[in-house]
């Protein structure tokens, strides 16, 4: 699972994902975006560039290792997994 901020100091973090999906080692990776970014734009085309999921990350310190946490147990324990 990757965990992905679309504000990266380097790179657009949506031309990383969509660069991920275009790859075949990683285009079914579950990739959730996690930015503070609350823009409709932003939740649109993260899903259009092939995000599994858009959260709004906690500004809060203990709420951000939380949500972290969270997503983690439902990717990795909780969610099915495609057999490809």
């Amino acid at each position: 699972m990757v965990l992905l901020d679309i504000h990266l100091p380097k790179i657009d973090g949506l031309e990383l994902l969509r660069q991920l999906r275009s790859d075949d080692r990683t285009r079914r990776m579950p990739v959730v975006v996690l930015t503070s970014s609350s823009e409709e734009s932003d939740i649109i085309r993260s899903y259009d560039f092939g995000a599994n999921s858009f959260v709004r990350k906690p500004v809060d310190f203990e709420r951000f290792v939380s949500a972290a946490a969270q997503l983690g147990l439902y990717w990795l324990v909780l969610n099915e997994q495609s057999p490809r």
